[in-house]
């Protein structure tokens, strides 16, 4: 199954992030980047969905993942395969 939504939250310096675009990009996802820093509307939203002001949080089609690695993020992945 090929999610329909996938929503990237990030902090533009933030190392985690950086490893969670490189790992949507090596497998060829499209996803929407959004920088919390830069978009008062995006970091709103991003606490909203996970509680908190970490980042990376990940939102694929409403499920929500926040403030982890790729080894975790390749866990959450698997209950979209």
């Amino acid at each position: 199954m090929k999610p329909k939504s996938i929503r990237l939250f990030v902090k533009p310096w933030c190392g985690w992030c950086q490893e969670a675009a490189d790992w949507l990009n090596a497998r060829g996802f499209h996803y929407e980047t959004l920088d919390v820093t830069s978009q008062p509307a995006a970091r709103k939203e991003m606490r909203e969905l996970s509680g908190q002001g970490l980042a990376p949080v990940i939102e694929v089609d409403g499920q929500i993942l926040a403030d982890f690695d790729t080894r975790q993020l390749a866990e959450f992945w698997k209950r979209f395969e």
